[in-house]
């Protein structure tokens, strides 16, 4: 028997216009509308451009790249883009798309993998939607993601090209500074986003830092 909070869970899900949404364009999750929205206001991917999309699973953020960058080569009058998606969890194969199934992006060796299989061993655009397993504590919670985010931010001095983008999701916190200032030493853009398939209850924003300093 459904508890109160389940049933309440059940019913905002089944009303929700994104969920419904993603059953009729096949996309993998609603999460695939936070980054249409996103890039249909802020155009940060195109056709031609490489793409690491960390915290893959299952593939919706990985299929709207694949789409925006052209990954098929669907239109041949346009560059091919490259997409590589990266996840601890197994990532269902998708055409376009290159998948590391159960590697963690902070390991050294996992790096490596990435490098061998970019064609230009560096990235345009560094996608995250990554999230630490929640304790339901709030502020440790979100102190993990920050953190994770801290980590990705160190990976974009070897992978990400010059005037590269990185666009990643955090929660809300007292930590959610230290993260926008390094990100400002980093890139000469910042900018905090909240899309609006992003539930209003939620402590979820995106940072999306553009044009980065790298060599």
């Amino acid at each position: 028997k459904k508890t109160g909070t389940e049933h309440w869970w059940l019913e905002r899900h089944l009303k929700d216009p994104f969920v419904k949404a993603t059953k009729r364009q096949h996309y993998r999750c609603r999460s695939a509308f936070k980054l249409l929205e996103i890039d249909d206001k802020l155009h940060i991917l195109r056709p031609g451009l490489s793409v690491l999309d960390c915290g893959a699973a299952p593939g919706a953020w990985s299929q709207v790249a694949v789409e925006r960058v052209n990954a098929l080569g669907t239109d041949p009058a346009l560059p091919t883009g490259f997409v590589l998606g990266v996840d601890l969890l197994r990532i269902s194969p998708l055409e376009g798309a290159v998948f590391l199934s159960e590697a963690d992006v902070a390991d050294p060796s996992t790096l490596r993998t990435i490098q061998s299989l970019l064609p230009a061993e560096k990235v345009d655009v560094i996608l995250s939607d990554m999230a630490p397993n929640a304790t339901g504590i709030k502020e440790l919670d979100h102190q993990k993601l920050i953190n994770l985010c801290l980590g990705l931010l160190n990976l974009s001095q070897s992978i990400l090209k010059p005037k590269g983008t990185m666009l990643c999701k955090f929660w809300d916190g007292h930590e959610s500074h230290l993260l926008q200032n390094r990100l400002k030493e980093r890139f000469q853009d910042v900018r905090t986003i909240k899309p609006q398939a992003s539930r209003k209850d939620s402590a979820e924003s995106y940072y999306l830092a553009r044009l980065y300093k790298g060599k």
